[in-house]
């Protein structure tokens, strides 16, 4: 609880900061861009040599994957019944089945599990929720979105996931496991990596946006529904149905539960897939995730063992 109350500070600083006004609009795009090219990194090189290699991290790896069929498969079939237009369809197939389970998801889990849950968050985010996203992503994208040119190849993807940053530390991580680091170099990656958590908080915080375009309230309901609920339920049912424990299960549940991820809203929001909506869901996701995860947290504590 300690560390869940220390995350939420962070997020109100971030708000607190962008209504002092002081602080430039770039400010969140460069803590993020911090994250991504240091902090996380860091953070990767840090945790995963230190993970113990097993047949349960074959399924922290699968688990997002089956939550983009699921949660695509639920979204076209309200969609359907609903007969909603193509532009607020493509939104939700894309904002629902990717969630925020970096900048959000660490920083959860480490607060909720613990630093040895970390290289689970990891393996969770980059082997699913990221490839995700450049696949399954790059695929709606194209049918639904306004993108102005054709879709990136095949190439131009693979490119894009072997030059991004965390991806790379993931792969020199797994190389490098069985040294062991330097002194000097494992105090580096502590305090890189320990940067994490209040830079990611704090510029949620600051780009926190909670406004509901009129009409809007049926499919931002139906979203965050699926997306909060439904989709960390159905993991549990699996979760429970195989049998599986201990806590690579337990994280990959409550990764399952996070809201919808912020980079999949800036592209929903650049090929014109319900921009309003889009920010809605990433805002008020963000904002119900922390009433949401603490019950989700208790409810795998009780269900898996």
């Amino acid at each position: 609880m300690e560390n869940f109350i220390i995350t939420i500070f962070y997020l109100f600083l971030g708000i607190f900061f962008r209504r002092l006004g002081k602080f430039p609009e770039s400010f969140a795009n460069s803590l993020n861009l911090f994250v991504i090219y240091i902090s996380l990194p860091a953070l990767v090189l840090l945790k995963i040599p230190e993970m113990a290699l097993g047949s349960e991290l074959f399924f922290v790896a699968l688990l997002p994957w089956i939550m983009v069929l699921v949660s695509a498969g639920a979204v076209l079939a309200i969609s359907k019944m609903l007969n909603w237009p193509k532009p607020l369809t493509g939104c939700l197939l894309l904002m629902i089945p990717l969630g925020n389970t970096s900048f959000l998801g660490i920083p959860m889990v480490k607060a909720f599990f613990g630093d040895a849950a970390i290289s689970y968050a990891v393996i969770y985010d980059q082997l699913g929720s990221f490839l995700a996203l450049a696949t399954y992503g790059t695929f709606i994208l194209a049918i639904y979105g306004k993108t102005g040119k054709t879709a990136p190849g095949v190439r131009e993807i693979i490119t894009k996931i072997a030059t991004f940053p965390p991806f790379i530390a993931l792969v020199t991580a797994f190389l490098v496991r069985d040294l062991d680091y330097p002194h000097v170099a494992r105090q580096i990656l502590e305090s890189l990596g320990g940067t994490l958590v209040p830079l990611v908080m704090i510029a949620v915080g600051y780009q926190l946006r909670l406004k509901v375009e009129p009409g809007g309230l049926v499919p931002l309901s139906v979203g965050l529904g699926l997306k909060l609920v439904f989709a960390p339920l159905s993991a549990l049912l699996l979760v429970r149905l195989l049998g599986l424990d201990g806590q690579p299960a337990q994280v990959a549940v409550f990764e399952a539960g996070m809201p919808p991820m912020v980079s999949a809203g800036a592209l929903a929001i650049l090929t014109d897939l319900a921009p309003r909506l889009t920010a809605a869901l990433v805002g008020l996701g963000i904002f119900l995730s922390f009433l949401t995860l603490p019950v989700m947290y208790k409810l795998i504590e009780l269900v898996i063992g």
